[in-house]
């Protein structure tokens, strides 16, 4: 009987755990819980990208930093679950869909040209965001790209 106690009590807690990990935050500091979702080399590369307007997988794994497909797979996950990007169906077969920079998402224009600039500063021969624009963005200057330059 205690057996089966403490394994009802082990199944729940898991649960509980589980549950817990996916909204957790390991600290109440902004910065600690901003790169819990964007701290990696790779996450904001796909927001830049989504910036000057690529939105779908080809685009992205078209950029010059050559993520890899698992990797971008699970950054796109990632930013979806933190609503920073939006994943809209736009065919049935085989399924396919392009990733939209949400309000959330858009929020982020000032933290990508404070660590451009940041670069531009301190980083010999980084490039400036309108070069950055030249290389990534697709469709010409009619993209959101222009939206990052203001």
């Amino acid at each position: 009987m205690q057996v089966t106690s403490f394994c009802a009590i082990v199944s729940i807690m898991k649960v509980t755990h589980s549950q817990l990990s996916k909204d957790a935050k390991r600290s109440s500091c902004p910065i600690a819980c901003v790169l819990d979702i964007l701290g990696d080399k790779w996450t904001l590369i796909v927001v830049r990208d989504l910036f000057f307007g690529k939105t779908t997988y080809s685009e992205f794994l078209a950029s010059e930093e050559n993520i890899p497909t698992n990797l971008l797979a699970e950054r796109l996950k990632r930013l979806t679950s933190a609503g920073v990007v939006e994943r809209i169906q736009y065919q049935d077969r085989p399924k396919r869909y392009a990733y939209h920079l949400t309000e959330k998402g858009q929020d982020l224009h000032h933290v990508l040209v404070a660590l451009v600039g940041w670069g531009n500063k301190y980083i010999p021969e980084t490039i400036s965001l309108k070069e950055i624009e030249k290389r990534v963005t697709i469709g010409g200057s009619d993209s959101k790209g222009d939206d990052l330059l203001k």
